[in-house]
């Protein structure tokens, strides 16, 4: 009978060598299988999708990667709709997929793309989103001053062709529109890229909002390239339609929904109220991680992100749990704004939202600043529990890098001029909705004393 340590021995040979054994006998250990890089996973929206290098599967293994894990693709919209808990890593990999789909689709209509740039143009569509912070876009506006997403992506990037030798030289150029292939950044970042397309996938897969369904595959199988330059065949056309008014429904719908709307506008005055309680350093200390702190107390810019390795360092060391644990602990904090603010999130006491198509009249300001009085609020208060703002969204900008269809004729045409429906004419039109927020009954809590 095989004795308990020769069943857990090392297998070199088709010999097993006993841990035991190896020790008495002085030799070598024997060398493990190597890891097997080609790996297959399961994704709920696509199925079976393949990572198809070593080097894409080194990156997706690596920290900056895998902390995307940590960082839910929607932000708060989990508040709205319960199933919206995919993360940023979920969204990569599925763009990853995409990216690969659609470049064989080109390589099949006799355009040649070598293997370099396939691996690269996946490369940079798996990064894109590598510089989002916690809760994606969120908190870009409390973390950090003007420092869009995409450019602490970029340098990441860098930092990881640095890492790895200069092998993602080829998929920065793509990601910065460098490269003199146009269509591989049209890929990454367009108004019809593989990031779009996944996310709107995504996004309605796990919110359950069907009319936000897009059909990828048909939309991937019209791709063609004129002069290197992206566009879609025109029997693609009605995929096109259903595809931006997919987006303008999964927009106001989902991510400008005006509950989603309210709790973010929540979240950004706690962080708000935490920023200046950091700074005034008086009273009880505020729990949080190093890095957390670091951004709260700082005004960190792009040059200062730039200039101070210390800030990309520490971002990358950042995530939605470092958020959720300091507002778990905060709900008890002295501070009553603060505490206040982060039990109603934890119990999901939101704020009344209204919004309109016009600025609201000074007036209705007034008079809710004076409700919020009666519930003892000060004036110096009065900011955390009363927000004002707007949201805008267009469906299609053809002043921006247009979605081309390619005629039978040959001709290039844009998808407004193409389309016969007047809808897609009225969706390149800027909507702006105003919206008010603030709390109509203020959680203070129990066990602090009475405000003086």
């Amino acid at each position: 009978m095989q004795e308990p340590l020769e069943r857990f021995g090392y297998v070199s040979n088709k010999t097993i060598l006993p841990f035991h054994r190896i020790f008495e006998t002085n030799q070598p250990l024997p060398l493990l299988p190597s890891v097997n890089k080609k790996k297959i996973l399961n994704d709920p929206v696509y199925g079976f999708i393949t990572i198809p290098s070593e080097l894409l599967y080194d990156l997706v293994e690596h920290t900056y990667f895998q902390r995307l894990r940590r960082i839910k693709q929607l932000g708060m919209s989990e508040y709205v709709y319960p199933g919206a808990l995919h993360t940023r890593f979920h969204h990569a990999l599925g763009a990853m997929h995409l990216m690969g789909q659609a470049i064989q689709t080109l390589r099949g209509k006799g355009h040649f793309i070598s293997d370099d740039e396939c691996e690269a143009a996946q490369i940079a569509i798996l990064l894109h989103d590598v510089g989002h912070g916690p809760f994606s876009h969120v908190l870009e506006c409390c973390f950090l001053e003007n420092v869009p997403h995409e450019e602490v992506s970029l340098m990441l990037m860098h930092d990881l062709n640095r890492q790895f030798g200069g092998r993602l030289s080829l998929a920065i150029q793509i990601f910065e529109g460098t490269y003199e292939r146009p269509f591989f950044h049209q890929l990454v970042s367009s108004q019809l890229d593989m990031d779009r397309m996944d996310y709107l996938n995504r996004d309605s897969f796990y919110t359950g909002v069907a009319e936000g369904t897009i059909g990828a595959d048909r939309i991937i199988k019209m791709l063609d390239l004129v002069d290197d330059v992206l566009c879609v065949e025109a029997k693609g056309i009605l995929s096109i339609e259903n595809f931006l008014n997919s987006r303008r429904i999964m927009y106001w719908q989902v991510y400008l929904h005006k509950t989603s709307i309210c709790v973010e506008s929540m979240l950004i005055q706690v962080l708000r109220r935490a920023r200046f309680l950091v700074r005034q350093q008086s009273g009880e200390p505020l729990f949080m991680s190093p890095a957390f702190r670091l951004f709260l107390e700082n005004d960190v810019t792009l040059d200062a992100f730039r200039t101070e390795s210390r800030y990309l360092q520490a971002f990358t060391e950042l995530d939605d749990f470092d958020v959720w644990a300091c507002i778990k602990l905060w709900a008890s904090h002295s501070d009553r704004v603060l505490s206040a603010l982060c039990r109603m999130l934890l119990d999901r006491h939101l704020y009344k939202i209204v919004h309109a198509t016009e600025p609201f009249a000074p007036e209705l300001l007034l008079e809710l600043e004076e409700q919020l009085r009666q519930q003892g609020i000060t004036d110096e208060e009065l900011s955390y529990f009363l927000v004002e703002g707007q949201a805008t969204n267009a469906a299609y900008l053809p002043s921006g890098d247009k979605i081309n269809i390619k005629l039978k004729t040959g001709q290039v045409i844009d998808i407004a001029d193409a389309s016969d429906l007047p809808n897609i004419k009225a969706l390149t039109h800027i909507v702006r909705r105003y919206y008010i927020c603030w709390a109509r009954n203020v959680q203070w809590s129990e066990v602090l004393p009475s405000h003086q």
